[in-house]
């Protein structure tokens, strides 16, 4: 990984700099041009329509005469696109710009959140939901690049902050629907197409343009980059901890079954947890311990974290959903360290290779999860969630020299790169 000063750091498995970045720089973080700080605001709500629908699902199932499998597309829809269009938003900003594709990416979501509220059917917003995550997709890719390329600190300041934008919108979401949803599910559509167009005024008036790579990206060069061994072994462990990740947060609420403010209670203790452990936790606990090791442990926890959700009572479902934000912090954090560390491709197109693999086991969790239920019973989801977690641990265990040694390195070139803006997806 990359010291907070921009030089190398030890590596990944015995590194100090992640546990320092946010300790001895906490001040630092936050002095930030506002360019930093709009972009970051844009995420924080680009990031709160993920978790917005979680308190929302009953009364959007029941407003809209639909079942918990055809709702549960609502996430399908939005990360299925989202999955494919990592391979088109660094095609795109690296020939129109940064500045112009996060104001297209939200441009796109203020229509299509606004629209989703006007639905009439779950089919409807099944496919508003899917221009919403295209949006959301231009954005939230290149906002990384253009933080990682403003941002004081370094890229390893630069990763805490953006992932502070992210527990902080997962926190969020989920109160806001539930604010909002109980008087009807529509507002927090409404209200979530407000905020982005708060967020596009915004990066209109802070930000200027982020000066465009030497070199146009492809839409194949994603793909490419996951020939590296190490990016290719983040992004599969990445994608099974992802269908975990997503049967917590997309099938959860059916399982808990509670009103709009008693679930998105619940969501917004475990956003909080999620961001306190991204963005505080993890850091020190991969200074201590190596980031493989924690990345490693976290899934094996949450895994029987979920096999416990699964099989408790309602108090107790309750509680390891709230937990469960702790590991999905961690591994948050690590994987995205171990994305943009990993590899010899650039930093943008090595993200978007890794979020291309994982997005789609963000679309599959929600759409199998209700389908295994009715195949078989509540608890089988949960079982194969659990199991997804552990693969996830086992392919960082088997990859450990690939995700280690290569990192290692790359790390004065990546301490390279940290010196000028990056740019790109």
């Amino acid at each position: 990984m990359i010291s907070s000063t921009g030089g190398p750091a030890e590596g990944v498995e015995g590194g100090t700099v992640e546990g320092d970045t946010f300790g001895a720089g906490a001040t630092g973080i936050l002095r930030q041009p506002k360019a930093v700080w709009a972009t970051a605001g844009a995420s924080v709500v680009a990031f709160m329509g993920i978790g917005l629908v979680d308190p929302i699902l009953p009364s959007i199932a029941q407003g809209l005469d639909a079942t918990a499998s055809q709702v549960s597309l609502l996430f399908t829809s939005y990360f299925l696109i989202t999955a494919v269009a990592m391979l088109v938003t660094g095609f795109v900003s690296s020939r129109i710009g940064g500045r112009k594709t996060l104001l297209l990416g939200l441009a796109l979501v203020v229509v299509f959140a606004g629209l989703a509220g006007t639905s009439g059917s779950v089919g409807e917003l099944v496919g508003f939901r899917a221009g919403w995550g295209l949006g959301n997709a231009l954005f939230v890719s290149t906002a990384l690049a253009v933080i990682v390329g403003a941002a004081a600190g370094g890229s390893a300041a630069a990763i805490l902050l953006y992932e502070s934008a992210l527990g902080l919108g997962m926190a969020c979401g989920p109160l806001l629907g539930a604010l909002l949803g109980d008087a009807s599910w529509r507002y927090p559509f409404f209200g979530t197409a407000f905020l982005m167009a708060v967020g596009f005024l915004c990066i209109t008036a802070f930000l200027k343009e982020q000066p465009k790579p030497a070199r146009k990206t492809s839409l194949l060069d994603p793909i490419k980059a996951l020939g590296h061994g190490g990016l290719a072994s983040a992004a599969v462990s990445a994608f099974f901890y992802n269908y975990t990740f997503f049967t917590v947060l997309a099938f959860t609420p059916f399982v808990l079954n509670m009103t709009p403010y008693k679930s998105g209670a619940v969501f917004f203790c475990w956003g909080v947890l999620l961001a306190v452990f991204s963005v505080v936790v993890a850091p020190r606990l991969q200074a201590r311990f190596g980031s493989l090791k924690v990345l490693g442990g976290s899934l094996v926890l949450l895994a029987a974290d979920v096999l416990v959700l699964g099989y408790g009572d309602h108090t107790t479902a309750i509680v390891c959903t709230i937990l469960s934000g702790a590991f999905i912090g961690v591994n948050n954090t690590v994987y995205t360290e171990l994305a943009l560390g990993v590899s010899d491709a650039p930093r943008p197109v090595a993200s978007a290779g890794y979020n291309f693999v994982r997005w789609f086991a963000a679309a599959a969790a929600p759409y199998f999860a209700p389908k295994i239920e009715e195949w078989s019973d509540l608890h089988i989801p949960f079982v194969v969630a659990a199991v997804t977690a552990v693969i996830g641990a086992v392919v960082v265990l088997m990859r450990r020299n690939a995700l280690t040694h290569e990192a290692e390195e790359l790390e004065p070139r990546h301490a390279t790169e940290d010196s000028v803006t990056v740019f790109a997806n």
